[in-house]
């Protein structure tokens, strides 16, 4: 099987034009197959609040109403998208922009009502591995955006870490898929305030201790819980990381945190 790059940049990337130039540089120079899956930082809540429209959030995740999907339409799909395709075209990069709805790539469902009301959050039932394989075999590389659509003409704001999760077990099917979670951290940490203190090798059973010791808390648990579920469907590898280490990737002395099954 050939291999795969799914890599995943942050909002604190995305936040800082220099730091989003110099990780694309690096990204541009990665040889091989590769999808690029963005968040959306924090220019959808400074557009939100100009606009005058309050930003909710529930436990680090957004809450979409009607007016909040309008501008994550246009900040996710629009701005941040297609700044990043140019940026990559410069590269000499050959990119693609997408949404989940463009040539139907992913689908998802409106998440039901439980104890919170998400709004017009998605959550993904299907990704089209064909309609991204032969953008790939046709030398185009995807820029996917975090907004998937429900096949009835309603868009839906997705979590980009789960997205390109599952982007990467549906083509683990066709390629030897590595999932690349790049952000502004050396690795998972078991000290926030300590950039050092990185956790080389996480595991299902040191991952569970982490959790009890509430060493490993907030956004990061549903990066790992992520992580995991894509590893025990087929993804072959799985590493968080500073994405200035992005270069470094293939080399055996690799620095970040690497995600395995088992003990």
């Amino acid at each position: 099987m050939e291999n795969l790059y799914i890599i995943k940049i942050g909002g604190n990337i995305i936040d800082n034009p220099s730091k989003l130039t110099q990780f694309l540089q690096k990204f541009s120079a990665l040889e091989g197959k590769k999808i690029l899956i963005h968040g959306g930082g924090k220019i959808a809540s400074q557009l939100a609040d100009k606009l005058g429209l309050e930003v909710k959030m529930h436990k680090g995740r957004r809450i979409t109403d009607q007016e909040m999907l309008d501008v994550v339409l246009m900040v996710y799909g629009g701005l941040i998208n297609k700044n990043i395709v140019s940026q990559l075209q410069s590269l000499q990069c050959n990119s693609i922009g997408l949404t989940g709805a463009d040539m139907n790539v992913i689908r998802a469902i409106k998440r039901p009502v439980k104890e919170i009301d998400y709004g017009f959050v998605g959550d993904v039932t299907e990704v089209n591995q064909k309609a991204l394989s032969d953008l790939l075999e046709n030398g185009y590389m995807p820029v996917i955006a975090p907004l998937t659509h429900d096949g009835s003409g309603l868009m839906l704001n997705t979590n980009a870490d789960t997205i390109a999760s599952e982007v990467a077990v549906a083509m683990a099917a066709v390629y030897k898929t590595h999932l690349l979670y790049c952000f502004e951290k050396k690795g998972v940490l078991t000290d926030v305030n300590d950039e050092n203190s990185v956790i080389p090798l996480l595991n299902e059973q040191n991952y569970a201790h982490y959790l009890a010791e509430n060493v490993i808390f907030a956004g990061m648990i549903p990066k790992l819980d992520n992580a995991f579920a894509a590893l025990r469907k087929g993804v072959t590898q799985v590493v968080i990381f500073e994405a200035d280490s992005l270069s470094e990737i293939e080399k055996t002395a690799f620095i970040g945190t690497k995600i395995i099954l088992g003990k």
